[in-house]
């Protein structure tokens, strides 16, 4: 089948076409490759407006007169391209914002999709209106708006994620499912707000190629080395101040024993081969699940702290601390993790490898694919 994947997060749209195609479809990845992290994509949206002087002429612009130039620049780029967007099998969006411009805008490109193509699917992967508002009513223990309950930082500095729930963006949404044919969860962070709903098909664990990460077995001659990668951008949404307070709570009590790398927001082909010498990862705090990062590092062998909630457990019948370690939101509680592992380092390899057999069998990119084409065509 002719198959397009709009948008791309992380890599799971890119991933999941490798899966596709080794089950014999035709398959086209186009998006804006993910900001500063520069994932591969088919056809690539050029973001002129994102920084340096055109992004302060667009911000007055818009200020002064309303006028998005970043949001003009990809519907002319759209419309050039439209026979990519038209007379495809299926079309799966990435989530509800595939194409990062202004709602109308948005509007304007949905909408020739669904006039051009029968089969629109929805992926709830990054963020959109049903489980921002989840969270944001409090149903989850805790969430990416934990911070924002609790004043860190000015609340105009989450906007990125409470815009979901602002009037342009709620009509998105309605229009958005008026015209899908069904939505498909990417982890039990969006599996949890969705489940029940009408249009929503279940979950497909996101898809990780194995072949492409090597093995590493934990080895721990000297000290262990932690790895904390930063998205400045998301320093307060992943938790990443906890992990810190977490690492200084850490380091006055075992100075002798650890290594700490920090890196900040670098793009992708650079960051995946910067934690190949350590030994436990950093991920997220203020998830259920794990996201693409944390799961590239588990097939690579790392000990991993992310998300790794009770419903995770349950849902794939594991064990609290056997494939990855859960971060808790609670710096002192990270400190103890940590300092367990540390001191044990035999949980550590024991972990290594439970993990990386977990990323072979739960989340293989083509078994996931054949999930998602079942799920797309029991719609069809």
């Amino acid at each position: 089948m002719k198959i397009l994947l709009v948008g791309e997060y992380n890599s799971s749209h890119k991933t999941l076409k490798d899966g596709l195609v080794s089950l014999g479809h035709e398959v086209t990845v186009v998006g804006m490759g993910d900001g500063f992290k520069k994932r591969k994509v088919d056809v690539n949206f050029s973001e002129k407006y994102k920084k340096g002087l055109p992004l302060w002429i667009n911000k007055v612009l818009f200020k002064l007169f309303n006028i998005d130039l970043h949001s003009n620049s990809i519907e002319k780029q759209f419309f050039r391209k439209k026979e990519l967007f038209s007379n495809n099998d299926i079309v799966q969006l990435i989530n509800e914002h595939s194409f990062l411009t202004q709602p109308k805008t948005e509007k304007k490109l949905l909408d020739f999709i669904f006039q051009n193509n029968k089969n629109v699917f929805l992926l709830s992967c990054g963020l959109d209106h049903i489980s921002v508002k989840f969270a944001q009513d409090k149903k989850y223990r805790y969430s990416i708006l934990t911070p924002y309950f609790e004043g860190k930082r000015h609340k105009k500095n989450y906007y990125s994620i409470t815009k979901y729930l602002t009037e342009p963006f709620t009509k998105l949404h309605h229009f958005i499912f008026e015209n899908i044919k069904g939505i498909i969860a990417s982890d039990l962070d969006y599996h949890v707000p969705l489940d029940g709903h009408p249009k929503y098909l279940g979950m497909v664990p996101n898809p990780i190629d194995v072949t492409k990460f090597a093995y590493q077995f934990p080895e721990i001659k000297d000290k262990v080395v932690i790895f904390h990668g930063i998205n400045r951008n998301n320093y307060y949404k992943k938790g990443n101040y906890l992990f810190e307070e977490a690492l200084e709570i850490l380091r006055s009590k075992h100075p002798d024993k650890i290594e700490i790398v920090t890196v900040e927001s670098v793009p992708y082909e650079t960051y995946i081969n910067l934690f190949n010498d350590a030994h436990i990862l950093l991920d997220q705090v203020f998830a259920y699940d794990q996201g693409f990062n944390a799961l590239e590092a588990m097939a690579k062998g790392k000990v991993v702290l992310t998300g790794a909630e009770k419903e995770w457990l349950d849902y794939f019948n594991l064990q609290e601390d056997t494939v990855a370690i859960n971060a808790l939101p609670d710096a002192q509680k990270i400190a103890d993790k940590l300092e367990w592992l540390i001191l044990n380092p035999e949980k550590m390899r024991e972990i290594s490898l439970n993990a990386r057999k977990f990323i072979e069998e739960e989340h293989d990119h083509i078994k996931m694919a054949q999930r998602y084409f079942d799920l797309w065509s029991s719609k069809i």
